[in-house]
């Protein structure tokens, strides 16, 4: 694939993807930090970011790949997360991080990708 500069990217463009957040990685405790057991990992800032800006902090035996803990993240909302899925290279398969969510990560020109799909997007 090659766009000129002007053009937008076709996960936005031509695949209906939806930006989400940008997860950033931090070795900082934050404010309003909240602890994702599961991972072994800290989230804070995305309900106060005008722009979705995500920090992430993670325990020393985090299970999460090491790219993602150092190395920001691009997450998209999709209508489908496993046809979004096909054909990429898959770096963490679908799971459920909160009820009613739905998250892989991907890798795309070596920088991990977040797909999210939401239950409640398809009741109403």
């Amino acid at each position: 694939m090659t766009r000129q500069d002007h053009e937008l990217p076709p996960a936005t463009n031509e695949w209906g993807w939806r930006f989400h957040h940008m997860g950033v990685p931090t070795g900082e405790t934050r404010d309003g930090e909240r602890y994702l057991p599961q991972f072994k990992m800290y989230v804070s800032g995305f309900s106060t970011s005008s722009f979705g800006v995500e920090w992430m902090r993670f325990e020393p035996d985090c299970p999460i790949p090491e790219i993602i803990k150092t190395v920001p993240h691009l997450a998209f909302e999709v209508d489908d997360i496993d046809r979004a899925l096909e054909g990429k290279e898959v770096l963490t398969p679908p799971n459920s991080p909160s009820d009613g969510v739905r998250a892989a990560m991907i890798i795309e020109n070596g920088c991990p990708i977040e797909l999210i799909w939401f239950a409640k997007r398809e009741e109403g």
